[in-house]
């Protein structure tokens, strides 16, 4: 039989509970209930919601990957703006009279074929190489998200057509394209370098970034947003692109370090960079035919190359650790 219904007393109330029924609440209870937004534990709409990206900037705080490969970049990007904060001397400045002596006091590294401070030309060198890669990401990151992002939402011809230029360029290798197009090239500033590395580039981006919007633009709120009639730009600038961003970040991230190391390998190449530009990868071309009589030429430049890729590819996998939901 079913339990007699006590009669309603003063001073309580009756509460719904989660699974459709009631229970029986003293009316302070009650009325803490309806002041706590959310629930007793004050989870509601008046506490800051929770994002992928203040999750992820979270996360990031406390992975010492990502500590210590920041602190190398920011104290790489300090030299790079500000070189002479740690070298005082001139990189083109040389003495032929002290070619391929080792350290002495005021030239810790030693001094290059030509006879130029290897210290003061390492510090320099930091410069080009992060200036290449930063420029270089940056627009291959622009290009790339831009022509894949369109190819994603709109689909048809344009994704089509898309698919297959990107194709085209897939085959072409890297290393053997920049021989054969920066051949040409005569001048010794870092835009041919950083042109080619977009021209070829791009198309990794214009994957990932089609990808990404083609999933971002299948979810209920942008389908909702279709439905209450947004525009398509609004679509894409409020709702698809700031949740489609973060597989481009992370490889673009990654990315950057490889471009600082292409760059460098055309240098070495003799069709990158050329002298009297400061670089890694002139240094290294330079100094590979002196490697047995004097390595300290090519130790150096080489180290701090390896070193800036490294943390640079320590960065994009704590990004992409950070991101992917999937890994939480």
């Amino acid at each position: 039989m079913p339990e007699p219904i006590e009669p309603y007393e003063e001073g309580r109330a009756i509460a719904a509970t989660g699974a459709g029924g009631a229970t029986d609440l003293a009316m302070s209870e009650a009325e803490t209930l309806e002041k706590t937004p959310g629930g007793p534990r004050g989870t509601g709409p008046d506490k800051k919601a929770r994002s992928l990206w203040s999750d992820a900037w979270r996360d990031l705080r406390r992975n010492p990957v990502f500590i210590i490969s920041g602190l190398v970049i920011l104290f790489l990007v300090v030299i790079s703006i500000w070189p002479s904060l740690i070298a005082s001397g001139d990189p083109l400045d040389c003495d032929l009279a002290k070619a391929q002596e080792g350290s002495q006091p005021g030239h810790p590294f030693g001094f290059n074929g030509q006879g130029c401070d290897v210290y003061t030309r390492t510090v320099y060198g930091a410069r080009t190489s992060l200036t290449v890669g930063v420029l270089a990401t940056l627009g291959v990151a622009l290009l790339g998200s831009v022509l894949g992002g369109l190819a994603g939402f709109f689909g048809g011809a344009w994704d089509g057509v898309l698919s297959r230029i990107t194709d085209v360029f897939f085959a072409i290798p890297v290393v053997l394209g920049g021989l054969v197009l920066l051949s040409v090239v005569t001048s010794s500033t870092v835009w041919p370098v950083i042109g080619f590395m977009v021209l070829l580039g791009w198309p990794q981006i214009s994957r990932i970034a089609r990808g990404s919007v083609i999933t971002a633009k299948q979810n209920d709120y942008v389908q909702a947003a279709r439905a209450l009639g947004a525009s398509n730009s609004r679509m894409l600038l409020r709702h698809i692109t700031p949740n489609a961003l973060a597989p481009v970040i992370v490889v673009a991230t990654i990315a950057l370090g490889t471009y600082i190391a292409l760059e460098a390998t055309l240098s070495y190449l003799g069709v990158g960079l050329k002298p009297p530009t400061v670089s890694w990868g002139i240094d290294i071309s330079s100094a590979s035919q002196y490697v047995r009589n004097a390595p300290h030429m090519l130790l150096w430049p080489a180290g701090a190359l390896a070193i800036t890729v490294l943390a640079f590819i320590m960065l994009g996998d704590a990004v992409r650790d950070a991101l992917d939901p999937k890994l939480r």
